[in-house]
């Protein structure tokens, strides 16, 4: 079986890569913008972009690698995809609600689930949860999941609340 050096997510933006790789890499530290590069004139009847523009930014975000590409307005995010965020206290939870849901759809966030000013979907998922629901036949377990759908932002004490009845 041939090895894979890596797997990285490609993230299609229209015009927005530079900007969205940017926006990331401030929130998120130890991460950095590695390349970009541009499109050229060839290819111009295909691609569509001036010549000079941004076609790809290579980016990390806390070690994991990333591709931003203006693309074009083809195709838009869903939440079929998104990103976990695995926080270790309710401070690091509320860091990431804020800054990556600031600008993005209200209407998108339940359960921990958000959506950025860009339309990418991210989880932002507090330590211990996991354990809460491991007997999802439990009443605790009940309690807990009943708690968790009336939440946007998790609160893991006020599940664990729940979970103890």
């Amino acid at each position: 079986m041939p090895s894979v050096r890596t797997i990285a997510p490609c993230l299609w933006f229209d015009t927005q890569a530079e900007e969205a790789a940017s926006f990331y890499t401030s929130v998120f530290k130890d991460s950095k913008i590695e390349k970009v590069h541009r499109y050229s004139q060839e290819g111009q009847e295909v691609h569509g972009r001036p010549p000079g523009s941004v076609m790809t930014v290579a980016f990390e975000l806390n070690g994991q690698k990333f591709t931003a590409l203006n693309g074009g307005p083809a195709f838009k995010f869903n939440e079929a995809i998104s990103f976990e965020v695995r926080c270790e206290t309710q401070e690091e939870v509320d860091f990431y609600w804020e800054k990556l849901g600031a600008g993005g759809d209200p209407a998108a966030q339940q359960c921990g689930w958000l959506k950025d000013k860009y339309g990418v979907s991210w989880q932002i998922i507090p330590a211990g949860m996991d354990e809460l629901f491991d007997d999802h036949t439990s009443p605790q377990a009940q309690r807990a999941m009943r708690a968790m759908l009336q939440m946007k932002k998790l609160d893991l004490a006020a599940l664990k609340r729940a979970y103890a009845g």
